[in-house]
């Protein structure tokens, strides 16, 4: 078995025979276990061992096929129907013979060779094989409620010695270990020549779309049934969803089932997202979670609630992965659990929760613990009548200083413990001293410097104008503190092609004057007074500059740019002026100009699917990682708005973007009519949000374990300092942390998190946030303390991170192993015991699968030559900066069916599961991922519905051109908006609306963001994936 880890760091980075993991007993006690990260160079994915086959990973893989794990084939025949057998009974699996095994649904192959994408044991028609293979997964999911007789079965009454009931919180799940099919007259000592897989997802068949089928034009006149009709049109392979007969559908298929139909497993019998999250919502919405218990469990993201602190960080600032640790490191190895923090430090607070204290210690500054240097908190322990205290993260005794002390009561507690936010709460922040700013200087308030690319398609398309034109306006709304009446932040302006232009915007002057750099190898800043000024001062030149510059520029006919030269001028000028800031860069081509940071185009799909796959994620100049390492120590951040048309290279340019905390927009094939409104959304945000500057945060643990590893839109010079040019609300930084010795189950495992940062009023602040989980020596009090929603955000990061390095095969093999190791684990040390084909998930890991399914599935893992490399760039960057929430809502997007809105109520419809089996023709559903935001109107839409919300008397005559919806005045649209606001609210990117006909060609988009579902890529559904993890589990137990 060829195991990949997390463990970054020594002592654990070296294989080592035996360690942890399986030497219990699974696969052979001396398999050497890899224990590396993603990048680590001895941990290349080892080869499988004698006698165990290697992973096999539903994404276009080759799978070493072995026979089923001995000892299934007991539990396999009967009792796996839904419902009890009569003894003896064999079931018929297949009626008439399988086709020829190169036939099946025409996807495009997943990767160059024709390669099935899983092992199973028999080439199958495609519905019979998932009819058989789904009615033979017999699901029990044990709660109040629930009886186990179902479980039971009349043909094996040696399986089960009564009706035992496993622990309430695990869900049972009885799936085929490998399909008990009859083999095939090919197959060789009990292996398969070619193993087949479940319909639709193998990729030997034609490339391109299916043949129009004739019969598929005969839904006009067909009645609109319950559920969604399984013909959709003739454009592109048939999705999953549909196992109904085909004739005639794929070539040399049979044209239906022969024999009766089968039953085909009920989806809402595997554990649903959906349900997870109401269910969670039912018992905790609206009520007050008050942060005074280590180590509990936060109410899920997806959970409106108010949070109280009470000497813990709110789960808005930090979520785990788990909120009780394993006391050693030989326990966290043989789970696998990745034990992680996902930091959001600047996060938003809504009006109804505290905002934080900011406590001021005049010149002596913050109290601070003498050896380990962990700020004062609630985790400190005063004793000897006060006058000293216990650190509770390295437990030196130190010295309370005489200003700061305070009696303790009867409990030994400070007498004033609740008057000051350091002592009884978990978030508070701190004013710095002059030690804590550059040069022992106090900073000033920072400055945002617009940069503009005034180049010929900018002019031309209107997007110069449309700039100027809105920071007329939104320069009045820069951000200022509370108490202030107007911003502090300064403001300047640059504009630029083949040459750089800056403008001098003084106050006392009655026309901006412009200055020219030509030489952009050696940039350099021509002013200093006058370049960056206050816009209330300033207003009259400012707006007049704004005025002149489309102008100006009206008759370029140049339209080569450069780009590096521009962040260079932009830190420069923030350098010069001895202060932060940002850089808001509107830029639309590949920088081609002879100038330092050129590119070429280097888009080459013949890379897909080879090793050097990895280079497209890469920069392709070094000069770019320079500039970043420049702009993060001169605290300059970079925001970056992309408008191409073509390849523009998105892996280096957004390079120093990703590295300085700033954001990456791109728009692409930018309309001015259709595109404007959410451009200007994004930048009307960006510019309103709450930031801090030339921030370095720092992570500190109590003893025995310690952060390792950093995942986020962040710079790392050492190893322990993460240092961002700025850091907004909506950047989260993922920590992986690993013991260094045993944790002690008493004092618990505690995290500090301490960002120092410039205020954007130009105060110099420490931000602090504490947390602390519990530790214990049973697994099974690990696992039921997990966080899908936050294990899949690290899993995210570090498998983005990791495909800088690594073939994507290798880091897909990673994440499917993973899957299966931990749930196996859980499934031998926690389960009660069970027949092996008995899938087995504890409850806070239920929707793990398809969550992880749903990554493998994105298109930064999934290397196709339909997916443009700048978008799969693209989305790799906006995820590794992404906080728990939006990493949910990306990989799981929210699915609401509009037409059940209830008028009388504000309440928002509950969501339905991402799979086309959820839609219907009379219906009409809102798909959002936080990128992108669909209306998908069925055919059979009502009218009433469709005249309500865009004001046309029918479905033909909806215009799917549109990017929103009209404003119109009756209830229906009033409350689609409201809730089309709110979502947009919760997300920092503005989602473009796109309205999709059902049975039109949009709609092959929108069924991507079925994630339940078949990809047309290829990738796998989640009952096919279940049924691939469920496999590794049994490979990995037997």
């Amino acid at each position: 078995m060829s195991q990949q880890g997390y463990v970054a760091t020594p002592p654990y980075s070296q294989s080592q025979p035996g360690i942890g993991g399986f030497s219990a007993g699974f696969g052979p006690p001396n398999s050497s276990l890899h224990y590396g990260h993603y990048g680590d160079p001895n941990s290349s994915y080892s080869a499988p061992q004698p006698g165990v086959s290697k992973s096999t990973v539903p994404f276009g893989t080759s799978a070493a096929v072995g026979p089923p794990p001995p000892g299934t084939h007991q539990f396999s025949q009967t009792n796996l129907q839904n419902g009890p057998s009569t003894p003896g009974q064999q079931t018929h699996r297949f009626q008439g013979p399988p086709p020829p095994s190169n036939t099946g649904p025409s996807y495009p192959p997943y990767s160059h060779q024709s390669q099935p994408a899983y092992a199973s044991t028999a080439p199958a028609s495609p519905t019979a094989q998932l009819a058989n293979q789904l009615n033979s997964m017999q699901i029990n999911s044990y709660g109040p409620g629930t009886t186990p007789s179902s479980r039971m079965s009349s043909g094996h009454p040696a399986s089960f010695q009564g009706p035992q009931l496993p622990p309430p919180n695990q869900q049972q799940i009885a799936l085929p270990p490998g399909s008990q099919v009859p083999p095939p007259a090919n197959n060789v000592n009990g292996l398969c020549a070619q193993p087949s897989l479940p319909p639709m997802a193998r990729q030997d068949g034609i490339p391109g779309p299916v043949p129009p089928n004739p019969n598929l034009q005969q839904l006009s006149g067909q009645p609109p049934g319950p559920g969604y009709h399984p013909q959709q049109t003739n454009y592109g392979p048939q999705m999953a969803g549909s196992q109904l007969s085909y004739p005639g559908a794929f070539p040399g298929g049979p044209a239906q089932l022969a024999g009766p139909q089968q039953k085909k497993l009920d989806p809402d019998s595997i554990p649903s997202p959906i349900q997870v999250i109401e269910n969670d919502k039912a018992s905790r919405r609206g009520q007050i979670y008050a942060t005074n218990t280590r180590g509990q469990v936060p109410p899920l993201v997806t959970t409106d609630c108010v949070i109280q602190d009470q000497g813990h960080a709110s789960p808005r600032y930090i979520r785990c992965t788990t909120y009780c640790f394993p006391t050693s490191s030989d326990m966290a190895k043989q789970a696998r659990i990745p034990l992680a923090a996902v930091i959001q430090p600047f996060a938003i607070v809504p009006p109804n929760e505290t905002p934080l204290y900011v406590v001021n210690h005049g010149e002596t500054g913050p109290i601070r613990c003498n050896r380990c240097k962990a700020y004062m908190c609630p985790f400190m322990q005063f004793i000897e009548g006060g006058r000293r205290y216990q650190c509770g993260f390295c437990n030196c005794i130190n010295d309370v200083p005489p200003f700061f002390f305070q009696h303790l009561d009867h409990i030994g507690q400070r007498v004033d413990h609740y008057e000051r936010p350091e002592l009884s709460l978990g978030s508070y922040e701190y004013v710095a001293t002059l030690d804590y700013c550059r040069n022992n200087k106090p900073p000033k308030p920072p400055a945002y410097i617009f940069m503009i690319d005034v180049s010929y398609r900018n002019i031309n398309s209107g997007l110069v104008k449309l700039i100027c034109d809105e920071l007329k306006t939104l320069l009045d709304k820069l951000p200022r503190e509370e108490q202030e009446e107007s911003s502090a932040i300064q403001v300047g302006f640059v504009t630029y092609n083949k040459v750089l232009h800056f403008f001098n915007v003084k106050s006392s002057l009655a026309q901006p004057q412009m200055m020219v750099v030509s030489d952009v190898g050696e940039v350099f800043v021509p002013l200093l007074d006058g370049f960056l000024v206050n816009f209330q001062e300033s207003r009259s030149v400012v707006i007049n500059l704004l005025d002149q510059i489309p102008e100006m520029f009206a008759d370029t006919n140049e339209s080569e740019t450069i780009f590096a030269p521009v962040i260079q001028a932009g830190m420069e000028a923030l350098k010069a002026a001895e202060c932060a800031g940002k850089l808001f860069i509107f830029h639309s081509s590949l920088p081609t100009a002879e100038a330092p940071g050129k590119l070429r185009n280097r888009d080459d799909k013949k890379l897909l699917n080879t090793d050097k796959e990895k280079t497209l994620f890469q920069p392709q100049a070094n000069s770019y990682e320079a500039l970043a390492r420049d702009c993060v120590a001169n605290g300059c951040c970079v925001n970056l708005f992309l408008f191409p048309n073509q390849y523009v290279d998105v892996a280096s340019m957004g390079l120093v973007t990703m590295y300085t905390g700033g954001t990456l927009y791109k728009y692409n094939n930018f309309q001015l009519d259709a595109d404007s409104p959410q451009f200007l959304s994004d930048l009307r945000k960006d510019i309103e949000k709450k930031t801090g500057f030339d921030a370095i945060m720092r992570v500190r643990t109590s003893t025995g374990f310690r952060a390792t590893d950093f995942f986020g839109a962040i710079y790392m010079n050492n190893t322990t300092d993460v240092e961002m040019a700025a850091v907004d609300c909506d950047k989260a930084v993922t920590v992986e942390f690993k013991h260094d010795d045993k944790l002690n189950e008493d004092s618990g495992a505690l995290i500090q998190c301490a960002v120092l940062y410039t205020s954007i009023s130009g105060q110099r602040r420490l931000r602090i946030h504490n947390i602390g989980l519990n530790c214990s020596s049973q697994l099974a009090d690990v696992y039921k303390t997990c966080e899908t929603d936050a294990l899949i955000n690290f899993f995210a990061k570090s498998a983005f991170k990791a495909v800088l390095s690594q073939p994507l095969k290798t880091v897909r093999e990673i994440l499917v192993n993973q899957t299966a190791h931990m749930l196996a684990c859980y499934r031998k040390n926690c389960a009660s015991p069970s027949a092996v084909s008995q899938l087995i998930l504890p409850d806070a890991m239920k929707v793990l699968p398809v969550y992880m399914n749903c990554l493998l599935k994105s298109c930064v893992l999934a290397g196709r030559p339909e997916i443009p490399t700048d978008e799969r760039a693209f989305q790799r960057q906006l995820v590794m900066s992404m906080g728990v929430a939006d990493t949910q809502l990306f990989f799981y997007p929210q699915l609401l069916p509009i037409h059940s809105l209830d008028l009388k109520s504000d309440a928002v419809p509950a969501a339905v599961r991402c799979s086309e089996e959820r839609l219907s023709e009379g219906g009409a559903f809102l798909l959002a991922n936080g990128l992108s935001m669909f209306l998908w109107l069925g055919v059979s839409a009502p009218p009433e519905l469709i005249q309500g919300l865009f004001n046309v008397p029918s479905f033909a005559h909806i215009s799917t051109e549109a990017t929103s919806l009209p404003d119109l005045d009756n209830p229906f649209s009033k409350k689609l908006k409201s809730i089309l606001e709110h979502i947009q609210s919760q997300k920092p990117y503005t989602m473009k609306m796109i309205i999709v006909k059902q049975r039109e060609q949009p709609e092959m988009l929108f069924r991507q963001f079925l994630v339940e579902d078949k990809n047309i890529y290829g990738g796998a559904s989640y009952v096919d994936f279940l049924c691939c993890v469920h496999k590794e589990i049994c490979q990995m137990l037997s």
